[in-house]
């Protein structure tokens, strides 16, 4: 049985998009995962298939209803469907790679894209949807974070990937960014490839690449370095 992927979106004409290219496309092409889509208008109220309606309280923006969102999701998930149910958000827990591999490890997830100012409250907490950030940034709405996230996923499904461990030197793997990488020529413009990788000690290339990869961390990313050691960064 293939990963399954289902996208509840206002714009399911943008998927798979990039997803129906390079690694994800041939996989989608070979069954190896599957996706499905379904337009959350479907469930509109009114002639013009309205979906939001002004905050409570007042406010900027527009905010999809909970009755229309709730009805989109009972149709094409269904109560007895078990994947992960996520919602895009700035505000939602960090998709970190651990969380990608425990969601690729099962059998699929559902995604809601939402857009406008944001998801009714009581639809999050009745449907039980979780909340995943992409980063500290705010889109448009869901559908691009949602194709980050499931490409994450898809390349650790099993016969995606060329080689049974390319991903397990990358960065987050252990904790660290992942230690620079560099192919022919041996030199361009002066610059030359470390001496090191050109030495066939497998012993030393290891450490090389092992002491680039927290120089890297230390450098870039002090909070995992940090979280690495059991401290908190300084500030």
């Amino acid at each position: 049985m293939s990963w399954r992927a289902s996208v509840l979106t206002l714009y399911p004409e943008m998927f798979p998009g990039p997803l129906g290219h390079s690694l994800a496309g041939e996989a989608l092409r070979q069954g190896i995962w599957s996706l499905e889509t379904a337009n959350l208008r479907e469930h509109g109220i009114g002639r013009h298939r309205r979906v939001d309606d002004t905050p409570a309280g007042g406010g900027p923006g527009m905010v999809i209803r909970c009755d229309v969102a709730g009805a989109a999701i009972d149709a094409f998930w269904g109560p007895r469907d078990e994947r992960p149910r996520l919602v895009m958000s700035p505000r939602g827990a960090p998709a970190t790679q651990g969380l990608v591999r425990k969601l690729a490890a099962g059998s699929g997830i559902a995604i809601l894209c939402g857009r406008f100012e944001g998801i009714d409250e009581r639809l999050i907490e009745a449907r039980g949807l979780t909340e995943i950030s992409l980063g500290d940034i705010v889109l448009a709405g869901g559908e691009i974070a949602a194709m980050a996230l499931l490409e994450a996923c898809v390349r650790l499904l099993p016969r995606v990937m060329g080689k049974e461990h390319s991903g397990a030197e990358e960065s987050f793997e252990d904790g660290l960014l992942e230690y620079p990488q560099f192919t022919r020529p041996r030199e361009w413009e002066g610059r030359c490839v470390p001496e090191a990788l050109l030495s066939g000690d497998h012993a030393r290339i290891a450490a090389w690449r092992r002491a680039e990869a927290e120089r890297l961390t230390r450098e870039r990313r002090p909070d995992l370095w940090a979280s690495r050691r059991g401290r908190k960064p300084c500030r």
